[in-house]
């Protein structure tokens, strides 16, 4: 049984994935099969603003809904409280066959296990893999988790950026088949990633290391619409790719260098594209925040810069590791409030050296997928989600149809 916990510093976290990568003891594996990552999101201390509504997490059971990627015939859960200021407290976790909103299959349910006890405690900065266990799952669909939470740290280890709805309500209901009158709010609490074992050894995944537009703001509530899905269907539907997980490492509000919100782009690639599971490609999508947030055309060139620095650096890292890393240009933001003249050279300045400089394995040229042609300092009307910043649900669309697919087969 597979039991691990780390404790700060993103080598022991690449360890601790590497060795959960070795079967749990007595587990059933076959031959030609091996565990991929399905489903991430990436760990943040949760702002005040977006902390669980009443009842609260203590005491009660949380049930949240994730869209897998690819499928497969066992599952493990890796639960986080990295961010938290005191160990968490957990009593039960069940998983179960979502089929819509709070409710789920009952008849699928099953109880988790942490080095064979049903219950938990993991230390303030660390992340616990649960016992890996039988859970036939299909490809695109949706699982959910139900924690019954004992006791919670008050700094709260989540991603508020889900775009889907969980359930809070005071008790132990991890194995009811729904929560009526639960408590709803749009945020992932916990959870930190899902990996499914194939039976393709070849099976491998993608990265999308991003802010709010690989996060998807701007995109339907519950639709699983982001670019990285819509990619994940793409993918799914081409034979020669079918074995192609996409895990969205995008944080709403993230920068690469420095500012922004959650752990910057460069702090976190260690963490959460190269230690995931079978990664084998990474897309960088990742910068605006930076260039939005400079004052000044000096500071603007500087940022530029600065960015292209912490590119060539997470090349450099991924190649050391047998990575394919991609770059993806900048997305056009005239008339958002992002939008000045020193901000435009300062993205055209970036993309230039995406498109130009070589050092990328390929480049996804977003720039030129979503702008405008009578402006292109500005998105295509049609794709633009109001505010010039965040593409629409049609703008997702458009993205992930952008991608050649060609870069994902073996």
């Amino acid at each position: 049984m597979t039991r691990l916990r780390l404790v700060g510093g993103s080598s022991l976290w690449i360890v601790a994935l590497l060795i959960a990568c070795t079967p749990a003891h007595g587990a059933r594996e076959t031959v030609g099969a091996s565990w991929v990552g399905s489903w991430e999101a990436s760990p943040q201390l949760t702002e005040p603003r977006n902390l669980p509504p009443a009842p609260g997490l203590n005491g009660s059971t949380l049930r949240q809904v994730m869209h897998l990627s690819l499928g497969g015939s066992r599952l493990r859960l890796r639960l986080s409280n990295e961010y938290g200021d005191t160990p968490l407290r957990i009593a039960s976790v069940g998983i179960a066959h979502s089929v819509g909103g709070d409710a789920i299959d009952a008849t699928s349910g099953a109880q988790l296990h942490f080095g064979g006890a049903a219950s938990v405690v993991i230390q303030a900065g660390s992340f616990v893999i649960a016992d890996d266990i039988d859970f036939l799952c299909a490809p695109l669909s949706e699982i959910a988790v139900s924690i019954y939470v004992e006791q919670a740290p008050s700094n709260v280890t989540g991603h508020p950026g889900s775009r889907t709805t969980s359930y809070i309500i005071a008790g132990d209901h991890v194995s009811s088949a729904s929560l009526l009158g639960a408590a709803k709010t749009e945020h992932w609490y916990l959870l930190a990633g899902v990996d499914v074992l194939t039976n393709d050894a070849s099976a491998a995944a993608v990265v999308v290391l991003g802010n709010s537009i690989a996060d998807g703001r701007g995109s339907g509530i519950d639709k699983n619409d982001r670019w990285p899905d819509n990619l994940a269907r793409r993918l799914q539907a081409d034979a020669r790719t079918r074995n192609v997980a996409v895990l969205n490492a995008g944080i709403g509000g993230n920068a690469v260098v420095r500012g922004g919100i959650g752990p910057t782009g460069i702090a976190r690639f260690d963490h959460d594209v190269l230690a995931q599971t079978a990664a084998r490609w990474v897309i960088v999508s990742d910068g605006v925040n930076d260039i939005g947030n400079a004052v000044g055309a000096d500071s603007s060139a500087s940022v530029a810069r600065q960015l292209i620095r912490a590119y060539a650096s997470m090349i450099e890292r991924a190649h050391a590791k047998g990575f394919r890393i991609y770059g993806a240009t900048i997305l056009p933001f005239g008339a958002s409030f992002y939008s000045t003249p020193e901000h435009e050279v300062a993205r055209q300045s970036v993309n230039s050296w995406i498109r130009g400089s070589g050092a990328f394995d390929a480049v996804i040229d977003l720039d030129v997928a979503m702008r405008d042609p009578a402006d292109p300092s500005r998105l295509l009307p049609a794709a633009d989600g109001g505010d010039h910043l965040h593409p629409n649900e049609l703008g997702y669309r458009m993205m992930a149809d952008a991608i050649d697919l060609g870069l994902f087969r073996h």
